[in-house]
């Protein structure tokens, strides 16, 4: 059990002088005993998150180990296989603090989680997923919260067009924004382009009430939100009306070639076989497309096919283009969001969903075996497989 903490923050101990015990013969058969180090450039509150959050998080993750905290001191002690996970779990804690990033609790599960999962998850640490910048903002900044995440940002640098294909709540939307402002920040464009398909109202918004942008904001408003994340407020009419920012629906894309631009389309299973081939092929030169979407969130007209899930039988294995599947194990909203994704995949599974069948209507973009794990990625500019 984790220790309970004094005033001056160290963990109380029946031996205050010593936090380790005091011989082999006081551990139980089978147990071992580590100790971690913490550099004094890393603050002990920093590390152990506010209220002990994190060190609550470490304790959590391995129930079986004996957490405790003297100093700058961590020491460690269970059966051999849980306090070397530990040991590694507390060592990338530090190189996380180190980068004088806060630790939540959150983020705790989800390094103990990385490292449980090591074979799915490969060479990827979670310090490498946490210390991961992308665009700050007021004082925050965005980084990839899952090693999902981080597989599909880096993808986003790596190939011209991406698509991040995913249950809600998993960042495809917002991780491709906070790529965009960064790369308009950068100069690497000089344009950012984000559009979606008006579905709902089949793209026909005469019959709208309201002048033209009255019809349109109400599908367009996640996006203006996500920029009000990451660009200061004041900014946002000034670019927008200069046209180095452009939200607009997926059909005011037709006809139109764009250069050194970054293009996102957002909510792309609403999209049309047509419609998805009309927008890839406005791709000009010194450009980058990002296409998001959740294929099991179809709102086309029953029997219609979606552009988003007949796309990836049509460009995989194509050069440059690469396929990121996200699942419930990179969501990042509350937890439950996660667990209601896999209920509704388990229920898919056993022929309850849409005309009986496991994949029917929704087939075609999952996340893989089972919905979860990492991300699987098609195969990009250099032929190979998933990384």
């Amino acid at each position: 059990m984790t220790q309970p903490f004094d005033a001056a923050g160290s963990a109380a101990h029946s031996n205050p002088g010593d936090p380790q015990p005091a011989s082999g013969r006081d551990l139980p058969a089978g147990h071992v005993h580590e100790l971690v180090t913490v550099p004094e450039s890393v603050p002990m509150v920093v590390l152990l998150g506010q209220r002990d959050e994190a060190l609550r998080a470490v304790e959590r993750g391995f129930p079986g180990v004996d957490v405790h905290v003297r100093g700058n001191t961590v020491a460690l002690t269970g059966p051999p296989g849980d306090v070397g996970l530990a040991q590694r779990l507390v060592e990338e804690l530090v190189t996380v603090a180190s980068a004088g990033q806060p630790l939540s609790g959150d983020a705790v599960d989800r390094a103990v989680s990385m490292l449980r999962d090591a074979r799915k998850h490969g060479a990827t640490r979670p310090a490498e997923v946490f210390t991961t910048d992308i665009v700050s903002s007021r004082g925050k900044t965005i980084r990839p919260k899952t090693v999902g995440q981080k597989s599909y940002v880096d993808a986003i640098d790596e190939s011209t067009i991406t698509f991040g294909i995913g249950p809600a709540g998993t960042g495809k939307t917002y991780l491709a924004m906070a790529k965009a402002v960064s790369a308009l920040q950068a100069g690497q464009v000089t344009r950012l382009i984000l559009t979606r398909p008006a579905v709902e109202a089949g793209e026909r918004l005469g019959y709208l009430p309201g002048t033209l942008t009255d019809k349109i904001d109400p599908y367009l408003r996640p996006l203006y939100d996500a920029l009000h994340d990451m660009l200061e407020p004041e900014t946002i009419p000034k670019l927008m009306a200069a046209g180095t920012i452009e939200v607009a629906p997926l059909a005011y894309m037709r006809g139109r070639t764009l250069n050194s631009s970054f293009i996102i389309l957002d909510e792309a299973q609403n999209t049309s076989p047509e419609q998805m081939k009309m927008f890839l092929t406005r791709l000009g030169f010194d450009s980058k497309v990002v296409v998001t979407g959740d294929v099991t969130q179809v709102d086309l007209p029953s029997g219609q096919r979606s552009g988003l899930r007949v796309v990836q039988e049509i460009l995989d294995g194509v050069e440059d283009v690469t396929f990121c599947r996200l699942s419930s194990a990179d969501v990042v909203r509350h937890k439950l969001v996660g667990d209601i994704i896999d209920a509704y995949e388990r229920w898919d599974a056993i022929g309850a969903g849409p005309g009986g069948t496991a994949s029917g209507n929704r087939g075609g973009g999952g996340a893989g075996p089972g919905g979860r794990g990492r991300p699987e990625r098609s195969r990009g500019r250099d032929g190979r497989g998933a990384r």
